[in-house]
């Protein structure tokens, strides 16, 4: 506001001004400015709130990069946590540009993830569902007048009478099924784009830290899932091949491919009250990546909690030849039934219970890529309609190249620190990978302990090493899930029923 508008004003209209700016009203006798002769002021309007369900919305799918080392895990979580979550700081990002209603929450525009990763972990591929706000006609977006699933609206929204399958009509053969003068099964028919789509991409990365980066978009149908959708997940684990054989370390990941019960090489969360551990392994190889690194592939239709990093840490211990391969057959043996193949006709140990031992570390662990149906996608790296799905997504290559860069010269200044050392403290000798179990007795030095490989830089110190498969076993299944029902499940249960009040009894003979 220019100050010339308030030059000769007298101390009292000034007040009355600053009055009639705390009301919002205007001076007595309907004037805002005391003579004819000042300058009109112009009093900036209040903002008018966003209505976000005033405009189109369409589902889309966002395939985006985080490295997990700065998170707290992928899925978002409604407490405080010490570190911020993947979805929690996407969504933000999603809800300031007004994408999505930060109001609504996950649930309310639909959120699907295509794979759960625990705190550290990486992706670099990861798929994600989302019913968005969306720049095109409504007439465009056939698919979003469709009911879309489990996305709930505010109750004075438009589309609220939508909210409840119980509300919603069956449908008969090929009738309409008419709901606010829409018909829910309307084909999945899009007319060509007539504008400019919101740049999903460039919209998001620049809201978000450069620790998640967006790198495509896709239109998908309402009835897509992220996470049901999905054929495969593909994850890669980084180590060092220093003190390990890779040929045994193969040997025994492909012991890993088929279907199998893998209760011994996850770890169990009775919260989840699972009794099914049958999981499809399609692939697990191991490859070079460069003179420093070698790197595991394991493809599977689905994955176990912490199932990888316990793979792994088994996997690293028969490098070092502290145990056979045929310890993978033997995990997977959980049962008379389990049908795990012998090259010599002989039975393995049924393993019915997890032996205790210490998971991988997550840092070297990474979702590469998650599988659909050919077809599924569009991916797109613009909101043009000519812009085709190779259009360059602004400068995205060459920030990530840049980190990269940035990690090299960490890598070669640590390689530095370590030979500077190296000139009074020379490495020590290794007796690894060993040949046979039994030289861990016979070394020099027995009491002496050794470093036992975790990942990441990370490994545990043991004096005396107590063969898995003799080691002290976890409680079963069974006893585990039953155990946290009567406890900790009934504690939730109780809880919930006091905070909530009981469930309405329909029918008295109920009671």
């Amino acid at each position: 506001m220019a100050t010339s508008a308030y030059a000769g004003w007298t101390r009292e209209q000034l007040l009355e001004r600053v009055l009639e700016l705390e009301r919002g009203t205007s001076l007595p006798g309907g004037s805002s400015k005391p003579t004819a002769n000042k300058e009109e002021i112009q009093v900036p309007k209040p903002l008018k709130p966003f209505d976000f369900y005033s405009y189109p919305r369409r589902k889309i799918a966002l395939k985006f990069s985080y490295a997990g080392w700065d998170y707290g895990g992928l899925a978002y979580q409604p407490d405080d946590t010490p570190l911020p979550t993947v979805e929690g700081v996407l969504f933000d990002a999603l809800s300031t540009a007004h994408l999505v209603d930060s109001n609504a929450g996950l649930e309310g525009c639909g959120w699907e993830r295509c794979g759960r990763t625990d705190r550290g972990v990486s992706g670099a591929r990861q798929i994600v569902s989302v019913w968005v706000r969306s720049a095109l006609r409504k007439e465009e977006l056939a698919e979003a007048d469709i009911r879309p699933g489990p996305v709930a609206f505010p109750p004075n929204s438009r589309r609220a009478a939508m909210d409840d399958d119980d509300d919603l009509p069956e449908r008969v053969d090929d009738e309409p099924v008419i709901v606010n003068g829409q018909d829910l099964w309307k084909p999945d028919t899009v007319e060509p784009q007539s504008r400019n789509e919101h740049d999903y991409v460039s919209i998001l990365n620049r809201l978000l830290p450069e620790t998640i980066r967006v790198s495509a978009w896709s239109p998908v149908p309402s009835t897509f899932s992220a996470r049901f959708s999905c054929n495969f997940r593909h994850y890669k684990y980084f180590f060092t091949p220093k003190g390990l054989d890779i040929v045994r370390m193969q040997e025994a990941a492909g012991r890993l491919i088929g279907e199998h019960d893998f209760r011994n090489l996850c770890k169990l969360d009775p919260a989840k009250q699972i009794t099914s551990f049958k999981r499809k392994v399609m692939s697990a190889h191991i490859e070079r990546l460069n003179d420093n690194l070698h790197v595991f592939n394991l493809t599977g239709s689905a994955f176990l909690y912490h199932q990888v990093r316990h793979i792994m840490a088994i996997l690293f211990l028969i490098g070092m030849g502290m145990e056979s391969p045929s310890l993978v057959s033997n995990l997977l043996n959980v049962t008379s039934d389990s049908e795990v193949p012998r090259a010599d006709d002989l039975p393995y140990e049924i393993v019915d219970r997890k032996p205790e031992y210490q998971m991988a570390d997550g840092l070297p662990l990474m979702l590469w890529d998650c599988g659909y149906p050919e077809g599924t996608f569009d991916w797109r790296t613009t909101g043009k309609p000519d812009a085709g799905p190779l259009a360059t997504g602004g400068t995205l290559y060459d920030q990530l190249d840049n980190i990269l860069v940035r990690s090299n010269i960490y890598s070669a200044l640590n390689e530095h620190f370590l030979l500077a050392a190296a000139q009074h403290h020379p490495p020590p000798p290794s007796i690894f990978p060993l040949s046979d179990p039994s030289q861990l007795a016979q070394r020099k030095g027995a009491r002496d302990p050794i470093n036992v490989h975790l990942g990441g830089g990370t490994f545990k110190r043991v004096v005396k090493y107590t063969p898995v498969l003799k080691r002290n076993r976890l409680d079963t299944v069974e006893v585990a899930n039953e155990r946290w029902r009567l406890g900790k499940g009934a504690r939730k249960s109780e809880k919930k029923v006091t905070k909530e009040g009981p469930e309405p009894v329909t029918n008295p003979a109920d009671a």
